[in-house]
């Protein structure tokens, strides 16, 4: 199967979509300062649609997803990422949330594992994902990134589209 490769530069830095002629299987940030991957002859309407989607978001316009993508991971880790997308726009929950949330009440840290290896960033929420005091935790992206998603979901939670 043929990959694809797509680059769109948002407002915290540029972020790179992988994926096939019919689902996304990446969304990570790259960190380089310019786009590599422009659009070609024979991108897939999927990727296309996702950037268009992704930069919905950033305007404030978007606050769900609805393209195609798939995970590649363990049963665990894709048990956890089915979970994240529950936690809504500016909403936030713990990692035993979602341990509660997959039936695994102690499975606390295997979560944040699981979280962590998050391969399609800001589609599946990992960024809503704190410590069970509140606090900030790691994030892929930075936390800066986290932080500044956070408080970009926070300033447009209330926009209806």
């Amino acid at each position: 199967m043929k990959r694809y490769k797509l680059d769109y530069s948002s407002p915290i830095g540029i972020i790179e979509v992988e994926g096939s002629d019919t689902a996304i299987d990446a969304i990570n940030f790259a960190e380089r300062e310019q786009v590599v991957n422009a659009p070609q002859q024979d991108t897939p309407e999927v990727l296309l649609e996702c950037v268009k989607q992704l930069h919905e978001y950033f305007l404030g316009d978007r606050q769900e997803f609805s393209f195609p993508y798939v995970f590649r991971g363990t049963d665990f880790q894709q048990a956890v990422w089915h979970v994240l997308p529950s936690v809504g726009f500016g909403e936030t929950a713990s990692y035993k949330d979602i341990a509660i949330a997959i039936n695994n009440e102690k499975a606390v840290r295997a979560v944040g594992s699981a979280n962590g290896k998050n391969n399609i960033s800001i589609v599946v929420p990992c960024h809503r994902i704190i410590g069970s005091n509140g606090t900030l935790t790691g994030y892929g992206g930075g936390m800066w990134r986290k932080e500044w998603l956070l408080q970009h979901e926070q300033t447009h939670k209330n926009l209806s589209k």
